[in-house]
């Protein structure tokens, strides 16, 4: 091994153990910081327990089925938004009519998703 590959390993094992301190850093930092007194001197090991107040029923609710269609929906439109910034910025530059009959085919999808999701009730909030 030359000098320079055993440099560039030194960088790719430094890279390594920034990135698990990054991520195991803050799982140290709460065990150390963290009160350990809360939940087992209460005697609320089985609750949840939020800003000291005492709960109110059960921690386990249901929610409607509505509510993950339309957090699908947020999703869907998210990555759109995802997709057409970096495309805007190079639309234009070699093939305008390629790119202008891709954008549209994305975007008529995603219209046809959110048409879909309107007709079936997804936006409708009911309560039960």
């Amino acid at each position: 091994m030359n000098a320079v590959q055993t440099g560039d390993l030194i960088y790719l094992f430094a890279f390594c153990l920034g990135g698990l301190a990054f991520a195991l850093g803050p799982f140290v930092i709460v065990y150390f910081l963290a009160p350990n007194w809360t939940r087992n001197t209460l005697n609320k090991t089985g609750q949840a327990i939020e800003c000291g107040m005492d709960p109110i029923g059960d921690a386990w609710i249901r929610y409607s089925v509505v509510y993950y269609l339309y957090a699908l929906v947020f999703v869907a439109v998210a990555v759109d938004v995802l997709f057409l910034i970096p495309v805007a910025l190079v639309y234009g530059r070699a093939f305008e009519i390629r790119d202008f009959v891709e954008l549209t085919m994305f975007v008529g999808v995603l219209s046809l998703v959110i048409v879909y999701a309107w007709k079936k009730g997804v936006f409708e909030w009911k309560r039960h």
